[in-house]
């Protein structure tokens, strides 16, 4: 073993030996330590503060990078904290934190027959017999970052502790709590579920830094008959987070409820709000709030709106040299309807603001008219729809006309009145920019007809269809080389003529939470009304037939684009198929 004990110059040894740094770059370290006098820091972070670079791979040495190379030194398992992977409640149950943190170290997982910990020194492990006795089960020893481990135990404590000290127990209350709507209705009316207890205030501070650490782009608080249910949608998948007692969710939320300002008493019908707090780095978050009534209760999801969405430019957003050019010249109209299409969470609303972002110039007028309002931008004029006073989209799209816009942006064309409003703001002079729900491009046109557009207006005022889809990226981080089968790829792209150019597959890391997987990018689908499409277009036309005419336009794919991500070696063909329809 080349390390026989926890000190920084029995590590800055083996990673010279190991040829990781110089005689003279160990020297320095080992001076910077004993001049900083850290003493009471952990000799791998004291070494990982110095940053060396390995001196063969050219890699940065961080402490997660050395924590992990340590572990191999000394022949424990390495064991990456992930919170949304660890039973929070029942590792807090193995030890008292007092025990935990003496000894240096975290339970990860617990089960009745073994528990595993992470340790910061694997050289000190005096009390595992003793502990094995107490617990009357076997215990594995792993390695982790000792910096997560101090974090981590803080954290897991502090959260359990408060979920203990806010739940509220039946013989407290009188009151037997059944996952019943109007029993829990009545509870909060009675105020016996305290949103302002500082256990629950803390409680809501945790959710929320932690959902920004894990990059979720929604929050979802559940109701379930033993427990409430805590999930992270992250790239696009749920996660499950945290479970927490029935009553705690419902002080939870209704400390939400008050951050956002929402009705906290009304619980029987669908309420919105929105609050804005801070990241952990200090960066200003948006997040908009909706419950819904439910026949466990209230549940609520939050959607989180990072404001630097609306600093991305076109290439970020995933779109080609070909795509943006398109959509450049569709966007550079000054009167007609250009319509971005697709499912809930496929992106249209960050490429709508992305749009209008750009649009915006002192010279022009931009106006939206939006339900809700999803993120607030002062080079925008935005009007949030109001049904119950008849501030309705049409009504709003109405009423902007006679405030000398230039550009209007509907959120969505739901009804024949919205769409009769749209094309008139587009026939006197405006560009206006929508949503619809549709699986693709072409299908926009017939919505537009089933709704009862004409075709002659449609043909007069569309100017194209943009559909586009959210894949998951590959981890830059981790990723490796892949080979296709030809077969496979020639199935797959069905006489794009498209070749292979470098495509990988995913591994899995720690920047990726292991899921080989980081961020994601747009797949998008350029339609433009061509003279040839106007022509198909007409009272009775079919989707097959629009579709054919599109392809004989050239009209390139969502599955197109996105075999050329896979081509690139950004996503893999599994991602693909999951988000884009089977038409394409």
């Amino acid at each position: 073993m080349p390390i026989d004990k926890l000190t920084h110059k029995s590590i800055l040894k083996a990673m010279f030996k190991d040829q990781m740094i110089s005689v003279a770059e160990a020297k320095r370290i080992d001076a910077n330590l004993l001049n900083d006098h850290t003493d009471l820091m952990h000799p791998l972070a004291g070494i990982a503060k110095s940053l060396p670079t390995h001196e063969q791979t050219g890699t940065k040495i961080t402490l997660e990078y050395l924590s992990e190379w340590f572990a191999k030194q000394v022949d424990i398992p390495y064991f990456v904290i992930d919170p949304l992977k660890i039973d929070i409640g029942s590792v807090t149950q193995v030890v008292a934190p007092q025990f935990a943190k003496k000894h240096g170290f975290l339970a990860v997982s617990n089960s009745p027959e073994f528990v595993t910990l992470a340790v910061k020194d694997p050289f000190d492990l005096s009390w595992k017999d003793d502990l094995e006795g107490l617990l009357r089960k076997e215990i594995h020893i792993v390695f982790a970052n000792p910096n997560e481990v101090d974090r981590y135990v803080s954290e897991f404590y502090t959260l359990a502790n408060s979920i203990s000290r806010s739940t509220i127990s039946d013989e407290r209350t009188g009151v037997s709590i059944q996952q019943n709507l109007e029993q829990l209705v009545d509870l909060g009316r009675r105020g016996q579920l305290d949103a302002e207890d500082h256990h629950i205030v803390q409680l809501v501070d945790w959710l929320l830094q932690y959902a920004f650490e894990q990059r979720a782009s929604d929050i979802h608080l559940e109701p379930r008959k033993a427990m409430g249910e805590m999930r992270f949608r992250i790239d696009g998948i749920l996660h499950h987070a945290y479970q927490v007692p029935p009553n705690v969710l419902l002080a939870i939320i209704g400390r939400l409820k008050t951050l956002g300002r929402m009705d906290i008493a009304e619980k029987r019908r669908p309420l919105d709000g929105r609050l804005k707090t801070r990241t952990p780095d200090d960066k200003e978050i948006e997040l908009r709030l909706s419950t819904i009534p439910t026949a466990m209760g209230e549940k609520m999801v939050m959607r989180i709106f990072d404001p630097e969405v609306l600093q991305r430019g076109f290439e970020q957003l995933g779109l080609s040299d070909r795509e943006l050019s398109v959509w450049n010249q569709l966007t550079s109209h000054t009167n007609g309807i250009i319509l971005v299409t697709g499912p809930t969470g496929s992106g249209k609303t960050t490429t709508l603001y992305s749009t209008l972002k750009q649009l915006a110039t002192s010279e022009v007028n931009v106006c939206t008219i939006e339900d809700p309002i999803e993120m607030v931008e002062p080079s925008f004029n935005q009007i949030q729809v109001h049904a119950s006073i008849d501030l309705t989209f049409a009504a709003g799209v109405k009423a902007l006309l006679r405030q000398d816009p230039d550009i209007i942006m509907i959120g969505e064309i739901r009804d024949l009145h919205t769409a009769e409003m749209a094309i008139q703001a587009a026939l006197t002079g405006h560009l206006v920019l929508s949503t619809l729900h549709t699986n693709d491009s072409p299908s926009a046109i017939t919505r537009l007809l089933e709704l009862g557009v004409p075709a002659y207006l449609i043909n007069a005022t569309v100017l194209g269809v943009m559909a586009q889809r959210l894949v998951r990226t590959l981890c830059p981080s981790c990723k490796q080389p892949d080979e296709l089968d030809p077969a496979v790829w020639a199935s797959f792209t069905d006489g794009m003529d498209l070749e292979l150019e470098a495509p990988c597959k995913p591994v899995g890391c720690i920047e990726c939470r292991q899921t080989g997987f980081l961020g994601r990018v747009g797949l998008y689908e350029m339609l433009e009304m061509t003279s040839t499409l106007k022509t198909r277009v007409k009272p009775d036309s079919d989707l097959e037939t629009l579709r054919a005419q599109t392809k004989t336009d050239g009209l390139l794919t969502l599955r197109h684009s996105g075999a050329k991500k896979i081509s690139q070696g950004l996503t893999t063909i599994e991602e693909v198929l999951r988000v884009t329809p089977f038409v394409a």
